[in-house]
């Protein structure tokens, strides 16, 4: 490096320590791609190279330098040596005669997700550099131009036709205005019109002194425009005809991949709201919110889901969890999952049941995905409950007096990784006002901080919240930051229940007398609940039950009572799957088939739900105490 060439990078002799890595330093960070796409031979091939590039300097702007090259071959064929000057350009650069303008846009549109991202780019490559008045990028759909970035963004700056078809945000141009747009998206050529050109007045006035319109094509179609406009008298040279046209080449390709990423972040997104809860359900003595946030770090979404699934005896089952990946397949596996432990809790299977049989579902589906959960379920008669947690994060308890702990639980594999696993199930303890928290690891896991200290955090945050609005403390929790993973947050306030249902339950021995035991029970325990008026109906109810369940099935039979309020259930569990069915008709000469049509015509409501290994039949009937 001589001093002529040391002087423009702001070098002394004495300064330069003859490593490229001091001059590549210099270089501000958005042309670096550009520098190292040259000076990296292997990325590139032999022939001449021409690029503008800026260096950083103590004070003032940054300084703009012209390299010009040749890469010459060495050992076959291979590139070996740059050969070449670097000149000052801050006085010779034109602004849009450079390949670098073309590179930096082609370096930006390659990390645009979004349409909008593509948009703003353009914007950012073009209005500047050609000094344009304003800038329009807009998608074409059907025969409308919807409008995706507006630079200035001010509706006084545009025709008053694009002002009156202003919606939301920015304004749909339908292209039947506008003749003159048509016939240009037809062609898919960029074409430039000077100052007093005669157009049309909605395009006229988005640039008196001068207008392009560049056709965003992909392949053979037209996926959208890019208007720029001048209100000075503007000449277009040829540097800016090829930029133009490179750019608009560029930005076409762009605009198609990141629509088609728009329409599959868009049926991803759809299909996981589809899957989740639309509302949670109601509960006795508690109070649940949820929460589901999609990253902000790309487009696909994730695995992560909730659910809050509502069981007999005022038990509850929260369920969250998390499917390994970001995709479509991710999004359906989560679907599957969470049907599955719904309907194993459903079933009236213990938690690590539950969870078992979810785990060898998964298995059995041979998917390469994996999923981890956490099942809690609470009796919200007695703020007791059990935690089973498969690979995933516990939950974070806090408790009335406003203190809080990460609930100590012991965890089993994830789901789909073992055939036969243990997940032991673990108490907690809940006392009215305490609040359970469980999410996934998008809200506490980030690079700044691994996950034990985002679980504290959170143990933090969630002791200084007013748990009396859920939703504001699940709002809080979440926060406003850039989440490079999906979150799934799930809140349960315990209130307790203010008048909890009386409960009684004698298991049936296949005895002569078993009939005439679970009479005399149900009678004796009735007595002590204050209901005699409705005795007979209830006895009646309980006889035809227990026979049915006597003469049609094996195994244990187990009588359930229960009085809520004025409502008095009468419940009788067996070990067989099968619904009792009702008969159509009954001859007079037949000795069976009348005991559910009689609990029918007592009962104000009856029906069946699956036990684990097993069926309950119930039936609801009024009291007066």
């Amino acid at each position: 490096m001589g001093d002529g060439v040391l002087d423009l990078f702001g070098l002394g002799p004495d300064d330069f320590d003859g490593r490229v890595e001091t001059l590549m330093g210099l270089t501000v960070p958005e042309d670096l791609p550009s520098v190292m796409s040259v000076v990296e031979s292997d990325h590139m091939t032999i022939g001449e190279r021409e690029l503008d590039f800026r260096i950083t300097r103590p004070a003032g702007p940054p300084k703009w330098l012209r390299l010009r090259g040749r890469l010459l071959p060495g050992a076959e064929g291979r590139p070996a040596r740059l050969v070449g000057s670097v000149a000052d350009a801050s006085t010779l650069r034109a602004d849009v005669t450079d390949v670098a303008r073309v590179q930096r846009l082609a370096t930006a549109l390659a990390t645009a997700v979004t349409v909008r991202d593509v948009g703003k780019a353009v914007v950012a490559a073009l209005r500047g550099p050609l000094g344009a008045d304003r800038v329009a990028v807009a998608e074409l759909e059907s025969d409308r131009l919807v409008v995706v970035v507006l630079d200035p963004a001010e509706p006084d700056s545009w025709p008053d036709l694009w002002r009156a078809e202003w919606r939301a945000e920015w304004p749909d141009a339908p292209v039947r205005t506008m003749p003159t747009l048509a016939a240009v998206l037809r062609e898919g050529r960029t074409r430039i019109w000077p100052a007093d050109s005669a157009l049309e007045t909605s395009l006229a006035e988005v640039g008196p002194g001068g207008l392009a319109v560049l056709p965003l094509s992909a392949g053979h179609r037209t996926a959208g425009a890019c208007l720029i406009g001048w209100d000075t008298p503007h000449d277009f040279g040829a540097d800016e005809r090829a930029l133009l046209t490179a750019a608009a080449g560029l930005a076409g390709q762009a605009l198609a991949r990141a629509r088609a990423l728009d329409a599959e972040h868009e049926l991803v997104g759809m299909l996981q709201r589809q899957l989740l809860p639309r509302r949670l359900p109601r509960l006795p003595g508690a109070v649940a919110v949820a929460r589901y946030l999609p990253s902000t770090a790309g487009l696909e979404l994730g695995g992560d889901w909730y659910d809050v699934i509502p069981l007999p005896d005022n038990h509850v089952a929260l369920v969250i969890g998390d499917v390994q990946g970001h995709s479509a397949a991710a999004a359906t596996l989560m679907g599957q999952m969470r049907t599955a432990l719904r309907a194993y809790a459903v079933e009236g299977h213990t938690p690590d049941v539950v969870v078992s049989h979810a785990n060898r579902l998964l298995v059995d589906m041979e998917s390469d995905l994996f999923a981890t959960c956490c099942y809690v379920e609470v009796d919200l008669e007695q703020g007791s409950g059990w935690c089973v947690r498969a690979g995933h994060l516990p939950p974070v308890l806090r408790h009335p007096d406003g203190s809080t702990e990460i609930a100590e639980s012991e965890g089993g594999p994830p789901l789909g990784v073992m055939d036969r696993a243990d997940f032991p199930m673990s108490p907690l303890r809940l006392r009215p006002g305490t609040v359970v928290a469980l999410t996934t690891d998008g809200l506490v896991e980030s690079a700044e901080a691994d996950i034990d200290e985002g679980m504290d955090h959170l143990a933090r945050r969630l002791a200084a919240a007013d748990p009396a609005d859920l939703g504001r403390v699940a709002d809080g929790l979440l926060g406003r930051a850039p989440r490079s993973d999906d979150v799934a947050l799930l809140l349960l306030r315990y209130e307790g229940m203010t008048s909890r249902p009386l409960r009684e339950t004698w298991t049936v021995w296949r005895v002569p007398r078993a009939v005439g035991h679970a009479r005399r029970f149900t009678r004796r325990t009735l007595r002590s609940w204050g209901v005699g008026e409705d005795l007979d109906a209830a006895l009646l109810v309980v006889s035809e039950l227990v026979t049915n369940a006597l003469v049609h099935t094996e195994g244990q039979v187990r009588l359930d009572l229960a009085l809520v309020g004025d409502r008095l259930r009468l419940a009788v569990a067996d070990a067989s799957p099968r619904s009792p069915a009702r008969p159509s008709s009954i001859g007079r000469e037949a000795t069976g088939g009348r005991g559910i049509l009689l609990v029918e015509a007592l009962s104000a409501a009856w029906g069946t739900l699956p036990v684990s290994g097993g069926k309950q039949v119930w039936a609801e009937l009024g009291t007066h105490r």
